[in-house]
C-alpha cells in the first residue's frame, strides 16, 4: 500500500523516473511554436518541503533525488531534471522537491497552459496557495480544480489547440485506482486520439500491479513502457521496489533517450543487486540490463 499523501514519497525513485520522462514529454511539445495543453489528474500539493514535514518522516528523498544532487557526471536528459529541481532551491541546498505541477510550469510557455485537478481537499488548498505565494498572476495559464480527475478528464478533452499531454498519476492506494486507469486511458484516447498519455504506476507485489502495463498496452497502437527497477521485493511482499512509466502516443525521440540513460540512472539508485530497468515500446524489443553501481558510489 502507498500513502495518499504524495508529501511521504516525494523526491524519492519513483519521482526521478516519473519526472525524468515528464520533462522530455514537455520538452518535445515545447519544440512547435503551436501551443499545448498539460492536465494532471492527480496534482498533489504542488511541492513540497523535505526538511520537514511528512516528507522528513522517511526522507525517501535521501535514495532518490539526493543522490543526484551533487553529481557532476549526470547523462544529459538527468542533468535538465536535476536543473529544474534545482531552480526552486536557489541557494544550492535540497530543501524543496517540485511535483509535476511544478515541473510543467518550469517548461510552460506564454501560449501553453495548465490544468490541474486534485480533490484531496488538504493538498487541494495546499496546491492554490503554492500557486499563489510561486507563480503569482498565472491565472491565465493554470486552473485548478477541487475534483476526481478520473472523472473530469473528459471535460477538458479534447483541448482547444488539439495538442497535449495528460498525466495519469493516481497513488494507487485503492485498489480501484488500477481498473480506473485502464478506463481514463481508454476514454481519454477516444476523445483525443492524438495526445500523448502519460500513467505513471507503482512497482508491487500484487497481481492489479504486475497487470496494469500489460493491459495498457492493448489500449493504443504506439506506446512506450519504461520500468526502473531499485532492488528486491522485500520478503514480506510490503513496499514499493521499482516503478514504471507507460506513455501512449510518444515522441519518436523518447525510447533513444530513457536507454542512453536508465543504465546510469539504475547504477546510481540501486539498493542492491535486484536493481534494473526495461525500455520496451511497441515496435520493438525489450531492452532490459542490470548494472551495478557507479564507479565509487553515489556523490553527496
Amino acid at each position: 500500500m502507498l500513502s495518499y499523501r504524495h508529501a511521504f514519497h516525494a523526491g524519492n525513485h519513483a519521482d526521478v523516473l516519473k519526472h525524468l520522462v515528464l520533462i522530455q514529454l514537455l520538452s518535445y511539445l515545447g519544440r512547435k511554436d503551436k501551443p499545448y495543453w498539460m492536465v494532471d489528474t492527480h496534482a498533489g500539493a504542488g511541492c513540497y518541503l523535505l526538511d520537514r514535514g511528512h516528507a522528513a518522516k522517511n526522507a525517501e528523498y535521501e535514495e532518490g533525488i539526493a543522490r543526484l544532487w551533487n553529481r557532476d557526471d549526470l547523462p544529459p536528459a538527468l542533468a535538465e531534471y536535476v536543473a529544474v529541481v534545482k531552480s526552486f532551491n536557489r541557494d544550492g541546498r535540497l530543501q524543496r522537491y517540485p511535483g509535476s505541477p511544478y515541473v510543467a510550469m518550469r517548461l510552460l510557455r506564454d501560449q501553453d497552459r495548465l490544468r490541474l485537478f486534485e480533490l484531496h481537499g488538504t493538498d487541494n488548498k495546499l496546491l492554490r496557495e503554492n500557486f499563489s505565494r510561486d507563480f503569482p498572476g498565472d491565472d491565465k495559464r493554470v486552473a485548478i480544480g477541487q475534483a476526481d480527475g478520473f472523472a473530469e478528464l473528459k471535460a477538458v478533452l479534447p483541448p482547444p489547440p488539439r495538442r497535449g499531454l495528460v498525466l495519469v498519476d493516481p497513488a494507487f492506494e485503492d485498489k480501484r485506482d488500477y481498473l480506473r486507469t485502464i478506463m481514463t486511458v481508454k476514454e481519454g484516447l477516444a476523445r483525443f486520439a492524438g495526445g500523448t498519455f502519460a500513467v505513471w504506476y507503482p512497482q508491487l507485489n500484487r497481481g492489479d500491479a504486475r497487470q496494469l502495463p500489460e493491459k495498457l498496452r492493448k489500449l493504443a497502437d504506439d506506446w512506450l513502457d519504461v520500468r526502473l527497477t531499485v532492488g528486491k521485493p522485500s520478503p514480506d511482499g510490503y513496499g514499493m521496489f521499482g516503478s514504471g512509466m507507460f506513455v501512449a502516443n510518444p515522441p519518436y525521440t523518447l525510447a533513444q533517450t530513457l536507454r542512453e540513460t536508465l543504465p546510469w540512472l539504475q547504477g546510481a539508485l540501486a539498493r542492491d543487486d535486484g536493481a534494473g530497468h526495461v525500455v520496451e515500446e511497441s515496435s520493438t524489443a525489450v531492452v532490459a540490463s542490470r548494472l551495478p553501481r557507479p564507479q565509487g558510489g553515489s556523490k553527496r
